[in-house]
């Protein structure tokens, strides 16, 4: 099997084809990139700026160069000795416009005797044997259908009519109602759509890759860019969304021949990827956590518990918190996916005594039931029988929790203990779906202590990570996932590395950070104080920063986080005071100086923890990825902010600068990361035997604890050494006497300085830079 040393992500779009890409390899491969990794690049949805909404699986999107640049791009590749990584998305197809995608086209104009009924997971019998399509502004819009060539219209969506529900005379209304769809009110989506979505997304339908035929016919233009050579491994887009990911899994790497693959696995602390998936690893989303919480002061937790009780009025707790939102969750956008669940409890196991409330039925108390069991899962789901006590122990949970309901969660645990049964395995996609929307997509904007802790993937309740468990983390991933990816910034994350880095200096500083927040809540007050924190932590972080930029952060932030206003009952009171608030760095000087003030107090540090967690990453055990564009400094916010153009140009003239002999005067300057950056990709990929294993190195003296020192090779390999808590080692003198153990003579990559073996001054090794990759002399 052939594996990448690093990656380098591209997100391809209608703005940044294939074409595109192919002219950007001999700058890659002049980087240090091993591979290239691209975005989904199938046909997708018309003017779709991110691809995961596949309406065509057979062919390459042409509004993304086609197969011609698909050609184009690997054949760019091979030349300068770079692979060629794809995504590609398995659990569902966009069908928001009905006529560009011809599985949904067939479905709604043939119903279940359509080829695609098999392929699609749609509920049948709960609409009377129609497909319920969410589309209508209210109920009273059916009088805006009409019917034009042969089709039914209603403004711009178009659907298809069945063979013989049409005649002369007939009203759009009477046609409609002998489809095999109906066509609802938006908000009946909640709670009686009959279809499988991804999470909520009403216009990206489940697609069922369990059936042999179906998995055949949506991986045929995937699978031929094995068989040509086109391409050499796959990212899997949300694999929890799938019936049987272990058997989708073996069945990829059965028909690709072994490729490198790569699951968005988002693993929570203390679980592992289960032994039954064939697979390389994740993308990278726990590594990024543990990176974090390296340069996070341990310090400063208490001192930001206390400022956010002040703001919430009492202390935040976090596990009540998501319970809360995840039952927000089952009780609302995805109540459709709970009942749909109770639906399939047998009759003669439904708890007839237990009634709850007036109007309530039986199936409402299995259906409420699910919902507590699915808040207390600690984890996104299981695979059974991997995981069978997660279950057990969250249906014990939810037992304590709602004892009236402990006779239905017995007879429910037996059912959802088998995943041959259709409640069993429908149980454990559905789970997922809650814990990504009401964690990731909403107690992650409500929980705002610490931006740097809300990334997915993470325990924001982790609020930091000594060097010691670090190393211990980093020898279990040496040991058990060598192949998996590492990141530090991808098109999910909220806040960009560079963004978090500074960030995370508000750890070391938490009266700063505080007099801060209070002076903006003076001049632009926010009536709802943990979101202030979340805002102003997050202007901070990304500053500088367009208007426009950070009012689409704020408003996006403030309805996912779902208090004061939401995505369906928009306060527009509180999003002027939002949208007042950011403006007034632009408006109100006083605002302006405060921000400049505060953000000129955490630069030099920030610059410090970009660096060191930029080379951490880059070193440590796994396979590192480079998001596009931040081999310079990005201070990009939640999507779409992280999927903005780059200038490759830019970063291009600056590397070759770097390659000429120019060196950064400070550590502060834009080049510093593109230094490190491609020094440390060059060294992974020109001398992959230097990073065969993983040793901390000693560290001694006043400054210990604010050194991460580790050595790839285990005993004479790579060497890296980066600085943690750079305001407090400043705050406290500096490195003083503080020396590391070099395993062997050595040189430094980024300052071409050479140390001979035995204890070294850390001060020396980073008078110039905070961080130091040190090669083996010879």
């Amino acid at each position: 099997m052939k594996t990448p040393t690093s990656t380098y992500r591209l997100q391809i779009r209608p703005g940044f084809t294939l074409g595109d890409a192919a002219e950007l390899t001999g700058y890659l491969k002049s980087l240090g990139v091993d591979w290239v990794y691209v975005s989904p690049i199938l046909t997708a949805e018309e003017g779709s700026q991110h691809g995961y909404d596949v309406t065509d699986p057979s062919s390459v999107d042409p509004a993304r160069g086609g197969a011609e640049g698909l050609a184009a791009l690997s054949d760019a590749a091979r030349k300068d000795g770079l692979g060629l990584l794809l995504d590609i998305v398995p659990n569902h197809m966009g069908v928001a416009s009905p006529p560009q995608n011809a599985w949904w086209w067939s479905l709604l104009k043939e119903g279940r005797s359509s080829r695609y009924a098999e392929a699609f997971d749609v509920d049948w019998d709960a609409a009377g044997g129609r497909i319920r399509i969410p589309v209508l502004g209210s109920a009273d819009d059916l009088d805006a259908l009409e019917l034009v060539d042969g089709e039914l219209h209603y403004y711009g969506h178009r659907f298809p009519l069945a063979e013989g529900s049409h005649s002369p005379g007939d009203s759009p209304r009477e046609v409609h109602d002998r489809q095999h769809y109906e066509l609802v009110d938006w908000r009946r989506a909640d709670s009686e759509l009959n279809y499988r979505r991804f999470f909520a997304v009403n216009t990206l339908a489940g697609v069922r890759v369990e059936v042999p035929w179906v998995f055949e016919e949506s991986h045929a233009e995937i699978l031929r860019w094995f068989r040509e050579g086109l391409a050499d491994g796959l990212r899997i887009d949300h694999p929890d969304g799938l019936a049987d990911p272990a058997g989708y899994l073996a069945r990829l790497k059965e028909a690709t021949g072994g490729a490198y693959v790569l699951v968005e696995k988002i693993l929570e602390p203390g679980e592992s990827l289960p032994e039954s998936f064939t697979c390389e690893g994740t993308t990278g989303y726990d590594a990024l956590a543990d990176v974090d919480r390296l340069f996070t002061d341990p310090d400063g937790e208490a001192g930001l518990d206390a400022l956010d009780a002040r703001l919430r009025g009492e202390p935040a707790d976090y596990q009540a918190m998501i319970h809360g939102t995840k039952r927000r969750v089952t009780d609302g956008i995805l109540h459709s996916e709970i009942l749909r669940l109770a639906r399939l409890l047998p009759e003669e196991v439904v708890p007839g005594e237990l009634v709850p409330g007036e109007g309530g039925t039986p199936r409402d108390a299995v259906a409420d039931a699910l919902s507590e069991i699915i808040a207390a899962f600690p984890v996104y789901r299981t695979y059974l029988p991997h995981g069978r006590r997660v279950l057990e122990e969250a249906v014990e949970s939810a037992a304590r929790s709602r004892p009236e309901l402990e006779g239905v969660l017995r007879r429910l645990l037996p059912l959802l203990l088998d995943p041959e049964k259709e409640l069993g395995r429908r149980f454990q996609q559905t789970s997922g779906m809650v814990m990504a929307k009401g964690v990731e997509d909403t107690a992650f904007f409500r929980y705002t202590r610490l931006g740097t802790l809300t990334e997915v993937g993470s325990d924001p309740t982790e609020f930091a990570v000594p060097p010691a468990e670090f190393h211990h983390r980093m020898a279990r991933r040496q040991s058990a996932l060598p192949l998996s990816m590492t990141t530090l910034t991808t098109h999910d994350t909220k806040r960009s590395e560079d963004t978090r880095a500074r960030i995370s200096v508000i750890t070391e500083d938490v009266p700063g950070w505080e007099a801060f927040l209070g002076r903006m809540q003076e001049l632009a007050p926010i009536p709802d104080g943990p979101f202030a924190a979340l805002l102003w932590q997050g202007i901070a972080g990304a500053w500088p920063a367009e208007r426009e930029r950070l009012r689409g952060f704020a408003l996006k932030a403030a309805r996912e986080a779902g208090n004061s206003t939401s995505w369906t009952e928009q306060d527009e009171a509180f999003e002027a005071q939002v949208t007042a608030a950011v403006d007034s760095v632009f408006d109100v000087p006083e605002a302006a100086v405060a921000l400049a003030d505060f953000v000129a107090g955490l630069e030099p540090y920030g610059w410090s923890n970009s660096l060191s967690a930029k080379l951490v990453q880059l070193t440590m055990p796994g396979v590192p990825d480079v998001y596009q564009g931040t081999e310079f400094r990005d201070g990009s916010l939640t999507d779409p902010d992280n999927r903005r153009p780059v200038d490759f140009r830019a970063r291009a003239a600056a590397l070759e600068a770097l390659d000429g002999g120019g060196r950064p005067a400070s550590f502060t300057d834009e080049s510093a990361k593109l230094l490190v950056v491609s020094r440390a990709l060059r060294l992974r990929r020109d001398r992959p035997g230097l990073f065969g294993g993983y040793r901390p190195l000693s560290v001694s003296g006043a400054g210990e604890g604010h050194l991460i020192a580790f050595d790839r090779g285990g005993d004479g390999g790579a060497v890296t050494l980066a600085t943690r808590l750079p305001k407090r080692l400043e705050r406290d003198g500096g490195w003083r006497d503080t020396m590391v153990e070099l395993p062997a003579d050595c040189t430094d990559e980024l300052t071409g300085a050479a140390y001979p073996a035995g204890p070294a001054d850390v001060g020396q090794l980073l008078s110039r830079y905070p961080v130091a990759l040190l090669v083996p002399a010879g």
